[in-house]
């Protein structure tokens, strides 16, 4: 699964690393201890309905994927599976036409039993930043909009499968332009999209590395986001 990363990077360094316009993120700042409903970038396309051209943005969303029809949830919803994605009523209108790419430096996954949980870091083997597939939505609160994200997760390869059984579905930069594209999939153009996600994030599990972080990022609440310590490895 993924219930928890870091981003290291500016907005200014993923707008230069996914070539978009720009955005209105402006507010964030890196963070080593990403949790289920905080606020994450995520790069997207969108039809700009003056020009008609499409952009693609860094833009604020929430790690928890609530669209407007559904009523406030006991737990959130922040994974979505790639073996149902393009089918749960849930997920397949988003995935039809409003996906998304949310860049990561990493993500966290934990061993051991409850009381004596060890922390590991899985990230790209040369460090470079990943880019995890997902869908979003958007709806109005009061008088502003929120966007909401989750991430879309396969069965675990390679470090990931050690770890635990599920991964977030990482892409290759050469994917990027058409998984962004804002244009509507129909039932079978969502199922070869499924496949590529698929063929693609295989490539992406091989290049996953771990180590062992300290157990105090076990503890989210308590956990400072903001210290960079978060990621290195526990025998530095």
């Amino acid at each position: 699964m993924c219930g928890r990363f870091a981003l290291d990077d500016h907005v200014d360094d993923l707008i230069q690393e996914f070539v978009a316009a720009g955005g209105d993120y402006r507010d964030w700042r890196p963070s080593y201890s990403i949790a289920p409903t905080d606020p994450v970038p995520i790069v997207r396309e969108r039809v700009d309905g003056s020009t008609g051209e499409v952009r693609r943005t860094v833009d604020a969303a929430v790690w928890n994927f609530h669209p407007a029809f559904m009523r406030e949830a006991k737990r959130p919803n922040f994974n979505a599976r790639i073996e149902t994605v393009a089918s749960n009523g849930l997920w397949k209108g988003a995935f039809a036409s409003a996906r998304a790419i949310v860049p990561m430096r990493g993500y966290y996954e934990w061993t051991g039993e409850p009381g004596h949980k060890r922390a590991h870091f899985l990230h790209s083997a040369d460090g470079s930043l990943l880019a995890a597939a997902g869908i979003y939505t958007a709806r109005r609160i009061g008088e502003e909009w929120q966007v909401s994200t989750a991430v879309i997760t396969r069965e675990s390869r390679d470090a990931s499968g050690e770890l635990h059984d599920r991964m977030p579905v990482f892409l290759q930069r050469d994917v990027w332009d058409e998984f962004l594209s804002p244009e509507r999939l129909d039932e079978a153009a969502k199922q070869d999209m499924v496949q590529l996600l698929t063929a693609e994030s295989e490539k992406v599990s091989g290049t996953i590395t771990s180590y062992e972080v300290d157990p105090r990022v076990n503890n989210s609440r308590a956990v400072d986001p903001d210290d960079p310590t978060l990621i290195r490895p526990l025998d530095e």
